[in-house]
């Protein structure tokens, strides 16, 4: 398997090198640059073609936002996943109206962060929990200048245990969390979530909270 590259963007050189270093020492990854803000992140995306770039989102020169909607209007293929340290609801709509594969705050484990570049770069969208949270809370919080009634459930063709990781996922739970409250495997739950997502038609994870909430499934 190839090394997933990935291009570490952040405006403090602490946090900047030290992320570079701990993604470094981990199997299948490889850090080809840093970056101190979102104008010279795009200029060395376009340069390097990072398979993942791991994007702060408040930066000086230019914003982790803007330089995401730079970096996917121009490499379609390159995944951005926002690493930060605020989890304002606003600046998560942002970033992933402007392209970004997933939130995730900087509290994250090591480990958990490298499995969560892998994850980026095959297209698993991911949010932290609390992230979750909030999203799903401004989206319920915000309703439309007219409501109209939830439209009814649509045949569900789910299993039981599908509709169970359903829920779970509509709360912002990770696959690990669903696995321990299920006494299941991840393993199991990835594969359940990959059949939700096919049965329903829908992209990623975000999609089928969004579904789950629409539809009174939770």
């Amino acid at each position: 398997m190839n090394e997933i590259r990935v291009l570490v963007v952040d405006d403090q050189r602490l946090i900047r090198e030290g992320i570079a270093s701990l993604l470094d020492i981990q199997d299948g990854i490889k850090v080809v640059e840093t970056a101190i803000d979102g104008q010279e992140a795009v200029q060395k995306a376009l340069a390097l073609s990072p398979d993942v770039v791991l994007m702060d989102v408040r930066m000086p020169v230019m914003d982790g936002i803007t330089a995401t909607r730079k970096i996917r209007q121009q490499l379609p293929t390159c995944q951005v996943l926002m690493l930060t340290t605020f989890d304002d609801e606003e600046y998560v709509v942002k970033s992933l109206q402007a392209g970004a594969c997933g939130y995730l705050l900087k509290d994250i484990p090591a480990n958990d962060l490298a499995q969560a570049v892998r994850l980026a770069y095959t297209g698993i969208y991911q949010l932290a929990p609390s992230v979750a949270g909030k999203l799903v809370g401004q989206l319920l919080t915000h309703p439309a200048a007219e409501p109209s009634p939830p439209p009814p459930p649509p045949n569900l063709d789910l299993t039981g245990r599908e509709l169970e990781v359903l829920r779970l996922v509509a709360t912002g739970a990770t696959n690990r969390e669903i696995a321990e409250s299920l006494s299941i495997s991840e393993g199991t739950v990835k594969n359940h979530i990959s059949n939700i997502l096919s049965r329903l038609g829908l992209r990623d994870r975000i999609q089928a909270a969004l579904f789950a909430h629409e539809h009174n499934l939770v």
